[in-house]
């Protein structure tokens, strides 16, 4: 047994207790897929939301009978059902082969690799030996996730906080190459007092303006990437040169001078933001993890032993 230093992750942790792991989480997921394409960008999000708020284990799963756990903090309102159903049906299909074994937080870091893959993207070894977090409030939320209206300054020192870099915040934003978002999260691009954001490609703004008209059905989405809507590809950063951000938290990628090249070199290099994008997956994969005889391994995804 090699010794596991303090929030060291590896490879291969389930190596002699659940060895075929990432079979069954693959298979969990290409299934939930199968069903419904919102599976790729609710997984890929629910990781990303789960990592910034108590660092990657799992605590964004618990559900509080009193409505104040993480995943009811205003913020979190917006995740998709489905990325929480691919991490439960996932786990029940670990548990019946390997009974409390598998962190649900680990279970997670793998579905979020998968849809990536399974959208075109990207495949790359996730480290595991996460354990379950053992604190879920919603008031730990507010001002940890980025918001659709920062600057950059806003969004790299978010980003910081949790080890990453500025490239990586830039190549994670790339995650908006899949995924849709409400209206009233950039109504205020459309329809200020100043008019439509100068930043915005005229016609976009026409079209945004056509399916998200002032007093719209809250329920109404609208694509992230309006190009390639559902492939993992560059094609975020061709769009934002475009003027085809949909929020001011990724048009501001390439409006700044200081991330306008590595927007530029992103959208004319896919295999270069592929790369980028691996990589800072990888380090947001070790925020705030806890190992060894921290936490725990939950039995049920939602609620703490």
């Amino acid at each position: 047994m090699v010794f596991q230093g303090e929030g060291k992750l590896v490879q291969n942790f389930y190596g002699s207790s659940c060895s075929n792991v990432e079979q069954i989480v693959r298979q969990a997921v290409q299934n939930k897929l199968s069903q419904t394409l919102i599976t790729i960008p609710a997984t890929l999000r629910l990781f990303f939301h789960d990592c910034f708020v108590e660092g990657c284990d799992a605590s964004v799963m618990i559900a509080s009978p009193s409505g104040d756990a993480e995943k009811d903090a205003q913020d979190n309102l917006s995740l998709a059902g489905d990325g929480f159903d691919t991490v439960v049906k996932a786990k029940q299909a670990v548990e019946a082969a390997c009974p409390g074994k598998v962190s649900c937080a680990d279970i997670l870091a793998l579905a979020a690799r998968d849809v990536v893959v399974l959208a075109g993207g990207p495949n790359f070894n996730v480290e595991l030996g996460r354990r379950d977090g053992l604190i879920s409030k919603a008031s730990r939320v507010d001002g940890n996730l980025p918001s659709p209206n920062f600057d950059l300054n806003a969004l790299t020192s978010i980003f910081a906080k949790n080890g990453l870099s500025q490239t990586d915040m830039i190549a994670l934003s790339g995650a908006h190459t899949i995924g849709a978002s409400h209206c009233n999260r950039f109504a205020d691009r459309l329809f200020s007092s100043s008019g439509v954001d100068s930043s915005l490609n005229r016609a976009y703004a026409e079209q945004l303006k056509q399916a998200c008209p002032r007093n719209v059905d809250p329920n109404v989405v609208v694509q992230l990437d309006p190009t390639t809507p559902n492939t993992f590809d560059n094609v975020y950063y061709q769009n934002l040169i475009d003027g085809k951000g949909l929020f001011k938290s990724d048009e501001i990628l390439f409006t700044s001078s200081a991330s306008k090249s590595t927007v530029v070199e992103f959208a004319n290099n896919g295999v270069e933001f592929n790369a980028a994008f691996v990589a800072a997956m990888r380090k947001l994969g070790r925020v705030g993890v806890k190992t060894g005889r921290a936490g725990e391994i939950r039995r049920d995804c939602s609620a703490f032993n």
